[in-house]
């Protein structure tokens, strides 16, 4: 009776790569695997603009400067826009009081075309 059995086949416990354990048959050896490709790509950035180069540094001024002129540029425009208004309300003015003041030498000095302080000192 005891020759009838199978024959028991060689079962061996393997560790794999990736470090667990299997059981492994001895007549078919588990695929090998191979390592994985190692793969180099090299990234490439665009070069940085030029002219903005240029424009900041190519007369020689550094970055200070840039943000100086980031900075105070819109301030200055603002500053010269204030003035600008300050001088037109001036001029508005002067140009009212002169044209108060020549209609009111023309209309005190008759029409005898006599000096204005004159007629002024009679009445």
């Amino acid at each position: 009776m005891d020759q009838q059995l199978p024959v028991p086949r060689a079962i061996t416990v393997i560790q794999l790569p990736d470090g667990t354990y299997t059981y492994a048959d001895a007549t078919h050896p588990p695929a090998q695997q191979a390592a994985p490709q190692q793969i180099v790509q090299h990234i490439h950035q665009a070069p940085p603009d030029p002219t903005v180069q240029r424009i900041a540094l190519g007369s020689g001024i550094g970055a200070g400067a840039v943000a100086a002129g980031v900075y105070f540029g819109p301030l200055l425009v603002g500053v010269l826009t204030a003035i600008a208004a300050n001088l037109a309300l001036l001029a508005f003015l002067a140009v009212a009081m002169v044209w108060g003041v020549t209609t009111l030498v023309k209309s005190t000095g008759g029409t005898g075309s006599k000096p204005a302080p004159k007629s002024l000192r009679r009445r």
